[in-house]
């Protein structure tokens, strides 16, 4: 038999929207830290198939503030898209509020400082995952009692471009200790491989609001739809 394939370019039009400011500000107080290290970084929306690489944000005013005892932080520019600053004091159960000033329009968020649990115990397993061939790092924590909690999960393994979020929730399991697993799989369009012994992966666990697990869990449910 003879088979014949042919090719033709298809030109695909996407609407483009417009450039919107992206404002990526996590203050994370690492334990063991004083946590006066802190960057917030700002960039800007690109269209779906531009390949311009430098979409940093410059000249915009950054600052963070305290509402519990009204202390002020400003953040740097350092011309590269980030703002810093090392005088950040980070103080459980506050709230703070960040305030982002760029061409004439305020951008605002507000979030309470949390205490996150301390892992237990991480441990690999093949039994635990969706693949009972596949490696899986497993990692479980404390939940406390009486009061509803939030967690994020991220996971990096050494090499990859990105970090995997994972929402976690106690609806169920409150007041009892959480597993949670992260599992790869060999997937030759995403080119992800699925862990193999040697492998290194970082992870950290952060206490989250409500407000945010529903917009890393939206965010989750579209990536993987």
């Amino acid at each position: 038999s003879v088979l014949f394939s042919c090719e033709e370019v298809v030109d695909v039009e996407l609407q483009d929207g417009p450039i919107r400011l992206v404002i990526e500000a996590s203050l994370d107080w690492e334990k063991g830290t004083v946590g006066n290290d802190q960057i917030i970084k700002l960039r800007t929306s690109t269209p779906y198939f531009d390949t311009q690489t430098d979409t940093s944000v410059t000249g915009a005013s950054v600052e963070v503030i305290n509402l519990d005892t009204n202390e002020v932080f400003v953040f740097q520019d350092q011309n590269n898209g980030n703002y810093t600053t090392d005088a950040f004091v980070p103080i459980l159960n506050n709230t703070y509020q960040l305030t982002v000033i760029y061409n004439g329009e305020v951008y605002q968020g507000t979030e309470t400082l949390l205490l996150a649990p301390d892992i237990n115990t991480i441990n690999q397993s093949i039994e635990d995952g969706f693949d009972d061939e596949n490696l899986e790092v497993n990692v479980y924590f404390d939940d406390p009692e009486d009061e509803e909690n939030y967690y994020l999960l991220k996971y990096y393994e050494e090499g990859d471009l990105l970090s995997s979020l994972e929402d976690v929730s106690d609806e169920f399991v409150n007041g009892n200790e959480i597993h949670d697993f992260y599992e790869k799989e060999d997937d030759e369009d995403s080119g992800e491989e699925a862990f193999v012994p040697g492998d290194v992966v970082e992870i950290t666990l952060y206490a989250i609001s409500e407000r945010y697990y529903n917009y890393i869990k939206i965010l989750n449910e579209q990536t993987d739809s």
